[in-house]
């Protein structure tokens, strides 16, 4: 998908806006239809993708949207609702990503919040928390994150698809942006 042109942005906000006055559910699907289909230019092809109980159910739901769109989906668990650590799940796919073995990461917990800090432990990850379009840019844009985090108790499928595509898509800006990504990956040498 990329970089949404500000003037694009403001027309969808507005449908969608729009529909929810009005209570159209077909403006709705319209909206989220416009949206491209599959993997672009520059899009990492495999996402490593994990969960704890708390999101399981939509660390399920993204992996079929993922495979539907094209990803190979390395799926580093959980595999049902049974209680389990975040840690061991966010560890899981840092380490997938910081090793080269997936260009991205996903991890859904309930809040994203502890997998996001467990993530960002592992030597070569810059884990982002998202919960909507401009968090997802600019984690990519402006801090070239390569693992986001989800709290499925926060936001639903629909936009969590939203966020994954926005994550996957965007380009890292570089310029201004590089010289401060430089000095957060230093910080794994200390």
């Amino acid at each position: 998908m990329g970089v949404i042109p500000d003037k694009q942005l403001e027309q969808i906000v507005q449908r969608v806006v729009g529909s929810i006055a009005q209570g159209s559910a077909a403006q709705l699907v319209e909206t989220a239809s416009a949206a491209p289909q599959g993997t672009s230019e520059g899009a990492p092809q495999t996402v490593a993708l994990g969960a704890d109980h708390g999101g399981y159910l939509l660390k399920e739901t993204l992996k079929g949207y993922l495979n539907e769109k094209g990803y190979r989906v390395i799926d580093c668990g959980t595999h049902s609702l049974e209680s389990v650590d975040y840690p061991d799940f966010a560890i899981a796919v840092a380490n997938k990503v910081a090793s080269g073995g997936a260009e991205r990461g996903i991890i859904v917990d309930g809040a994203g919040i502890g997998s996001c800090m467990a993530a960002n432990k592992v030597a070569g990850v810059r884990a982002a928390l998202c919960y909507d379009h401009a968090t997802a840019n600019n984690s990519r844009e402006h801090n070239n994150a390569n693992v986001l985090t989800l709290g499925a108790g926060l936001i639903g499928a629909n936009l969590a698809k939203q966020i994954v595509d926005t994550f996957l898509t965007t380009e890292f800006g570089g310029g201004r942006h590089a010289r401060r990504v430089d000095k957060i990956d230093a910080l794994d040498k200390q």
